[in-house]
């Protein structure tokens, strides 16, 4: 007879492979490791699509130094926010958001990851289908209009790679990389035919959508890039986990996922304002020839699987915080995950893809409230003191308990995060108000966020002996 009267799970999930505190041996990824996973996820065709809708207000030169601008930003508040609990304690996005949420709360930050990497992973995939389209109809391999059909196999069959790569956890991400980060050398080269072919018509091009204020077209590339940058936050702490040491963070973040970004998107800026398409697949046989357009057609297309293999990982790792999911087999996990990309990519691909400007300020609206609340309660009010035990251990008494697992202050500051982004930069009509033009709709939204959390904590949670503060 054993001393425990609890059988022991059949099923034992690697480290990788769960959403538990990795060990400093368990994290095996060194900065260059780092730094090229973070690049190939972020150098996607979504890139384009960023720049087209810079493109619409801004010339190129302007547009792309917008974006920078904005990236930078947007890096550096998701660094700030999520980064320095995910580093110390090898824990992903969802784990870090327990202490300012709750042990039941953080639902609310998992349920925003999911949108996002299913958005994301969606536009992704159909680009993907679409992108493998053309390069079959430009080998010969189908006839031009005759291939509505390929797309929704095109997509079945992604989702079925990105399955297959990830069987391997961590692992998988770590080789598709690998590979795959030569799509940001491919990108440059694209941009350099573009440029050294068309700079007159670049430099000459007037976007389509411009306001007569300077100054509201500018900062709108700037909120642009801030909002594009701020999705990383839902992929960042399954990544950096794997690094044993923050001091060698901080430049594969930045540059890994904040210097690509803006880069690639510059194609979409002189796509959309001399070709009036963005995506590089499209314009590349008419610039530089059949060739050309072939090579770059394979290389946007694969590009996108890398993207989606760091998003379903990133999602399938958040779903583990799930108690009915925690033992779940890791492949059952990642069919959950992938399920819903399927069905947008197989069901409503056209209707998502035309509301891409919608979902990019659902992402502003969303996490520019949660890094706020993060950043204030992280440095502000913990002092960067974390319990790590509470983060897993969410029963009565627990110091992340809160009210039945929810914590008022960030439940509030979410509310008021979310409203003033609406008030700020209406989502569905890029209408704004006062003070946009000067200070983007994220950053006071930041700002506001961060104030209501700090003030509800010193008034009801820390009065109340709540918290753990």
């Amino acid at each position: 007879m054993t001393n425990s009267s609890v059988a022991p799970n059949p099923i034992e999930i690697e480290a990788d492979k769960s959403a538990w505190p990795l060990l400093r041996h368990e994290r095996t990824w060194g900065p260059w490791q780092l730094g090229i996973s973070l690049a190939t996820a972020a150098a996607a065709t979504w890139c384009y699509i960023i720049g087209e809708y810079a493109g619409y207000y801004l010339g190129f030169t302007r547009g792309i130094a917008a974006l920078f601008a904005g990236s930078m930003i947007g890096m550096l508040i998701v660094a700030l926010a999520a980064i320095p609990i995910c580093i110390r304690f090898g824990v992903d996005s969802i784990a870090s958001t327990k202490p300012q949420f709750g042990s039941v709360g953080w639902i609310i930050p998992a349920a925003l990851q999911q949108i996002s990497i299913v958005g994301w992973n969606s536009l992704l995939l159909i680009f993907f289908a679409k992108s493998t389209t053309q390069l079959l109809v430009a080998t010969g391999v189908m006839p031009d209009g005759d291939s509505a059909w390929i797309v929704p196999i095109t997509i079945f069959l992604a989702c079925s790679l990105v399955f297959i790569f990830l069987l391997k956890g961590s692992g998988g991400v770590d080789r598709i990389a690998k590979i795959l980060v030569a799509h940001v050398l491919v990108g440059l080269w694209m941009l350099y035919i573009l440029l050294s072919q068309r700079w007159g018509d670049i430099k000459a091009a007037v976007p389509a959508s411009a306001s007569p204020d300077p100054i509201w077209n500018y900062t709108t590339g700037v909120e642009i890039g801030i909002v594009s940058l701020l999705s990383w936050w839902p992929y960042i702490g399954a990544m950096v986990r794997m690094a044993p040491r923050g001091r060698t963070t901080a430049v594969p973040v930045m540059l890994g996922m904040g210097a690509p970004v803006p880069l690639l998107s510059s194609i979409g800026i002189a796509g959309i304002l001399v070709l009036q398409v963005s995506d590089p697949a499209a314009w590349l046989r008419t610039v530089g020839g059949p060739t050309y357009g072939i090579i770059a057609l394979i290389f946007v297309a694969a590009a996108n699987l890398g993207t989606a293999v760091a998003g379903v990982y990133a999602s399938a790792i958040g779903l583990r915080h799930f108690p009915s999911l925690d033992r779940v087999s890791w492949p059952v996990l990642l069919l959950m995950t992938i399920g819903p990309v399927v069905l947008v990519g197989l069901l409503i691909p056209e209707l998502f893809f035309s509301n891409f400007g919608s979902f990019l300020a659902f992402i502003g609206m969303a996490f520019a409230p949660l890094c706020g609340i993060q950043i204030a309660d992280y440095y502000f009010l913990r002092r960067r003191r974390i319990d790590v035990r509470a983060m897993f251990i969410g029963g009565t008494g627990s110091a992340y308990r809160f009210w039945g697992g929810f914590n008022p202050a960030a439940m509030l500051a979410m509310v008021g995060g979310c409203g003033t982004y609406l008030y700020l930069l209406n989502p569905l009509t890029y209408v704004s108000h006062q003070p946009y033009d000067y200070m983007t709709a994220t950053l006071p939204t930041l700002v506001v966020s961060g104030i209501i959390h700090i003030a509800v904590t010193k008034v009801v949670v820390k009065s109340a002996g709540k918290g753990g503060y």
